[in-house]
């Protein structure tokens, strides 16, 4: 697996060193705690959210229930509150339909920022 942004390189959407989103439950497409994606993440998972029931419900809806635990995937299945890594793609869709969680805007990749602009990332800025 070719990772695209080491840990030590990375780079958060602020434009600082990219800061770890969460390690309980352990988040990542590395399952290292931080949002960082490659090649062979088809998700692109970036961006540091925290977990909201009106989020969980929705993405639910859209067929990925993240409350169910994937123990093969490392998985745990999530809870209002926690913080995960989500796909910018997911995130985005969640926007639009009023339903985006809060953002940790220094433990999101800037690579969300191809995505979408660091001035609506803001509007849902979690207090870090």
């Amino acid at each position: 697996m070719s990772q695209t942004t080491e840990k030590s390189t990375a780079l958060n959407v602020l434009g600082t060193a990219l800061e770890s989103c969460c390690n309980d439950p352990m988040t990542g497409y590395w399952r290292d705690g931080f949002c960082r994606t490659a090649n062979e993440d088809q998700g692109t998972h970036v961006v540091c959210a925290v977990m909201t029931e009106e989020f969980l419900a929705y993405t639910k809806s859209k067929g990925n229930d993240l409350t169910r635990a994937i123990p093969a995937y490392q998985f745990p299945g999530l809870k209002a509150g926690d913080k995960w890594c989500l796909c910018i793609l997911r995130w985005l869709e969640a926007e639009k339909a009023g339903v985006a969680p809060k953002v940790a805007l220094a433990s999101t990749d800037d690579k969300a920022l191809e995505y979408t602009t660091l001035e609506m990332l803001k509007k849902y800025k979690v207090d870090e």
